[in-house]
């Protein structure tokens, strides 16, 4: 199984680019975030005629979330227990929900495409959305990676942290003054990763952005950051046999500011029926 996810920063304005490097890597699962549309806007019959099936979560222009498949997907929920809302300027808990999770089941993996909220500020109320909204996302995979061990379980997308040094390429992205790199955001992708789960791509490309900004030709000067991650399970760690970043997916007309984070699985009994060979 060949599994990736993508910020597509609009899949109105990127479908082709999607669907076509979709289908030239082969790809089985796409998480994708930023789809900025309502399902009836989502244009699904480019994906339906390259054979994926797609389940959509979007409120209106802003954030949403997608999975395509090659197979079916079941079990859809477009939030987890204790997900919290935002509206600006608007306190306590009954703030409405954005458009930033949706899991399914797809052939006995249970992954989750997430779009993380930004913080925009070290001081706005919107930062301290994202660390309650990362809060509630690591009690839930550790309920979820405790409760079902032997299910292979990914958070993937768009974290809006780059939770190491390494990661930070840009130098307009600076500890004690911006968002991504301050010290409660890095140590809430450590606590949710203490939950049950570990970047599955990192031991096998330990250097390399997935975003770059588009301005100030941050792309050409590699002034990028590494915020879109594949955090999987013990059970999903121990199947995947190889992981990739593409960053050609930033060249070209009309890109995302995102690139494609991809990783083999080697899940399933294939293998099983085929004769043995001495």
């Amino acid at each position: 199984m060949r599994i990736a996810t993508w910020n597509v920063n609009s899949i109105r304005a990127r479908v082709g680019r999607t669907v076509d490097w979709m289908v030239r890597e082969d790809v089985d699962v796409l998480a994708m975030q930023e789809i900025k549309c309502k399902p009836e806007q989502f244009p699904i019959e480019a994906f339906e005629e390259a054979g994926y099936e797609v389940a959509i979560h979007g409120l209106n222009q802003w954030n949403g979330v997608a999975i395509a498949s090659r197979s079916h997907i079941g079990e859809v929920e477009t939030s987890f227990p204790g997900m919290p809302g935002f509206l600006k300027g608007l306190e306590g808990p009954d703030q409405p929900q954005e458009a930033r999770a949706i899991g399914a089941t797809i052939d006995g993996v249970r992954v989750w495409s997430l779009y993380v909220p930004n913080g925009r500020s070290l001081g706005d109320p919107h930062y301290t959305y994202k660390l309650d909204w990362l809060a509630a996302l690591t009690e839930y995979t550790r309920a979820e990676t405790s409760g079902r061990p032997e299910v292979p379980f990914a958070l993937m997308g768009d974290f809006n942290i780059a939770p190491l040094d390494e990661d930070n390429g840009d130098p307009a992205v600076v500890e004690g003054v911006t968002t991504h790199v301050s010290p409660a955001e890095r140590q809430a992708f450590f606590t949710l990763e203490n939950a049950g789960v570990s970047d599955v791509v990192r031991p096998r490309i330990p250097e390399g952005y997935t975003y770059w900004d588009y301005k100030q030709l941050k792309f050409p000067r590699n002034e990028g950051l590494r915020i879109d991650f594949i955090l999987g399970s013990a059970a999903f760690a121990e199947a995947v046999t190889d992981a990739s970043i593409h960053r050609n997916e930033r060249k070209g007309d009309a890109p995302s500011d995102h690139v494609p984070v991809l990783v083999d699985l080697a899940i399933g009994d294939d293998d099983d029926d085929r004769p043995m060979i001495f």
